[in-house]
């Protein structure tokens, strides 16, 4: 249901989808009413290894987390594959197991193992036949049509712009549904990607706050062509920001006092998760 709810929405037009790492800060993004939701590699690294986006996060990992958050959201998710943590039978078993976690959209990389952030200097990657026939396994891996697969090439880093969309257009010939072209660095090869395939197929942009590409607006972004918006980091930066002001004062002052206007209390995040509802559920049950 969820991959439909994703395929319906990509043909009625573009989709924000704010990054969440866990089934919380999906339930909340859900709350706000987003038609999508990204599972970012880099903030499961972030927010359960403490860890950089330099591929130390496994499939069992993102698989688990994949797992808690569609059973807590019916929002579609689109979850960060890396590599597919492996050869093309790897990407296959990873695709298999987050299709049955529940993946609207799988995202898959051409970066080598171990990958790093797009937006990191020093990417390398494999060479387009390679993850061609990782794209084409990953389409064989699926048991259902709807769940999508996107490419996306960290080649412009390496080999260029026109080498980058030139690899996009093998990927989409190998049978990717949607593409990511990382890291485009100026409004003018954002344009340029537009140009060549927004027409054909939905095509992302990933902002990421202080990274390669210029943060626009998601309105900006979709006159511009782009079909998926991500802001996969924001939702990690931002937690780590408030944590940093809110354990700050809590040493300095020994009490949460000074934050108590910027956090919920008792029964105001019981009220965020469900717990009335829940409790109420578990009595109906009850002899």
């Amino acid at each position: 249901m969820q991959n439909q709810n994703l395929n319906a929405r990509l043909a009625a037009g573009a989709v924000l989808a704010p990054g969440v790492y866990d089934a919380l800060s999906a339930l909340i993004a859900e709350q706000a009413g987003f038609d999508a939701l990204y599972l970012s590699g880099a903030s499961i690294a972030y927010t359960r290894l403490g860890r950089s986006d330099i591929g130390l996060t496994t499939y069992t990992e993102v698989e688990d987390a994949l797992a808690r958050i569609t059973e807590r959201v019916a929002t579609p998710v689109i979850v960060d594959a890396d590599t597919g943590f492996g050869n093309a039978l790897n990407t296959q078993r990873t695709v298999r197991g987050f299709e049955r976690a529940g993946a609207a959209m799988i995202q898959l990389e051409d970066q080598t193992f171990p990958k790093r952030c797009g937006h990191l200097d020093g990417k390398t990657v494999i060479p387009a036949a390679e993850m061609c026939g990782k794209l084409k396994a990953a389409a064989d891996a699926r048991t259902n049509e709807s769940t999508l697969i996107l490419a996306r090439t960290d080649a412009l880093a390496v080999e260029g712009l026109e080498a980058a969309l030139d690899r996009a257009e093998a990927y989409l010939e190998a049978g990717a549904d949607a593409l990511f072209i990382e890291a485009l660095r100026t409004p003018e090869q954002m344009r340029a990607a537009c140009e060549r395939y927004a027409a054909r197929v939905p095509l992302l942009a990933n902002m990421v706050e202080g990274g390669k590409t210029p943060v626009q607006s998601a309105e900006a972004l979709t006159e511009l062509g782009f079909r998926i918006v991500i802001f996969p980091g924001g939702t990690a930066r931002a937690v780590a920001r408030t944590l940093q002001g809110y354990y700050a004062s809590l040493r300095r002052h020994g009490t949460t006092a000074p934050w108590r206007d910027g956090m919920l209390d008792f029964d105001g995040l019981n009220a965020v998760i469900g717990t009335p509802e829940l409790l109420a559920r578990g009595k109906a049950y009850q002899g």
